[in-house]
């Protein structure tokens, strides 16, 4: 591998016929404004990939460092997807049972028949509250759980998806508390963030906050070479996101006023849907670790536990997002929504920017951590520069 510098201001290693995903990377700062980022990518096991640039804050002027880490949002719901499963494989979660026979509150108000691998992909028609939480609420580990329990479903379970943009994290967290006597975030640290050598966190420790960024907005310059594969905007999106009403606009306002995501009781909170905290190369190492082993760590995902995370459970219009989405057992597939690597991708991207995935046909995973939030959910104009990048190198 050799070591690049000066163009761009980016650092880090790109080893032989991966010098393309540099190139693009250099671009999103040039043309897509791109603030501050990392990008990491691992094939077979071996980082191939490891570069970052630009500031640590948004808004500021220190340079990001070889470990400097961001919250990565929505990107966070894949890994929590995974301990999940991983509690599948391990025989201490059934897929197929009632969510209440770890829960037992969670069967009020027509509950009783939603199962985990609905909770798992967005089918148990719980996406809003009928009263937002504040943003204390939202972070103290009980009242989110608790109103959950109590919650009607916006649509019979089952029998429709629509992405529970904040209340994923809410249901997947207690699940794992009650069948495993752990928080989400404790789970993660000591089975996969610790065995991994991972720097992610949900529940940032106090002795790491000064190596996190500030997030921020950026603007949203059209693409120099087009952009790529992305969802044009639409009537229908427009006017869901427009309306305080819609099951859009109320799943994305579930925490009410929005948090403070730089606020340090914000990231110290466990929000296993929102507010996990990662480097580009953990979130990349971490799937790079589902499909296969990683400088001789564990292999996270049995067979069979990659099979499920891939297959689909939910396809087509979906009632939050509007547009059609494709999700595995919490994982997004790839598709127009989520254009991942190729059709046996599976990941999360974050709102705004942030995305990790691994593609088990051609061994790749990648990790793309960003400052600079964009208005979008999926499909950021950066990361799908990055992907075309990482497909024109193979």
């Amino acid at each position: 591998m050799g070591t690049h510098g000066a163009a761009a201001d980016v650092r880090g290693t790109v080893a032989d016929g991966f010098e393309a995903v540099r190139d693009a990377f250099v671009r999103n700062f040039e043309q897509r404004g791109e603030r501050g980022a990392a990008v990491a990518v691992y094939r077979d096991g071996r980082k191939v990939v490891d570069l970052w640039a630009g500031t640590r804050d948004v808004d500021g002027t220190e340079p990001w460092a070889v470990d400097t880490a961001q919250v990565v949002r929505s990107a966070t719901k894949g890994v929590a997807a995974a301990v999940v499963l991983l509690l599948h494989q391990r025989g201490q979660i059934d897929l197929d049972a009632p969510v209440s026979t770890y829960w037992p509150e969670f069967k009020a108000a027509g509950k009783e028949r939603v199962l985990v691998r609905q909770l798992l992909s967005h089918r148990a028609g719980l996406p809003v509250l009928d009263r937002p939480l504040a943003p204390a609420e939202a972070e103290d580990g009980t009242t989110g759980p608790a109103a959950l329990a109590a919650q009607r479903p916006a649509w019979e379970p089952g029998t429709a998806h629509g992405y529970h943009a904040q209340t994923y994290g809410w249901l997947l967290g207690e699940l794992v508390r009650r069948a495993t006597g752990r928080t989400m975030g404790r789970w993660v640290a000591e089975e996969m963030a610790r065995p991994l050598g991972l720097d992610f966190w949900i529940g940032l420790p106090p002795e790491d906050a000064h190596r996190v960024g500030r997030l921020g907005p950026v603007d949203e310059p059209a693409p120099a070479d087009g952009g790529g594969l992305r969802l044009r905007p639409k009537r229908a999106v427009a006017a869901a996101y427009g309306d305080p009403a819609s099951l859009t606009r109320r799943a994305f306002e579930a925490i009410d006023p929005l948090p403070d995501e730089n606020d340090p009781a914000y990231r110290a909170a466990e929000l296993p849907a929102s507010n996990g905290i990662s480097t580009a190369r953990a979130l990349a190492r971490f799937y790079a670790s589902t499909i296969g082993e990683v400088d001789g760590g564990p292999r996270l995902f049995a067979p069979a536990t990659l099979a499920l995370a891939r297959t689909e459970e939910s396809a087509g219009p979906d009632r939050v997002l509007v547009v059609p989405t494709r999700f595995g057992l919490g994982f997004m597939l790839h598709g127009p929504a989520s254009p991942l690597l190729g059709p046996g991708s599976f990941g999360h991207p974050g709102r705004g920017g942030s995305l990790g995935f691994a593609d088990p046909e051609s061994g790749v995973a990648l990790g793309y951590a960003t400052n600079g939030m964009r208005k979008g959910v999926t499909a950021d104009p950066r990361a799908q520069a990055l992907i075309r990048a990482v497909r024109s190198a193979l």
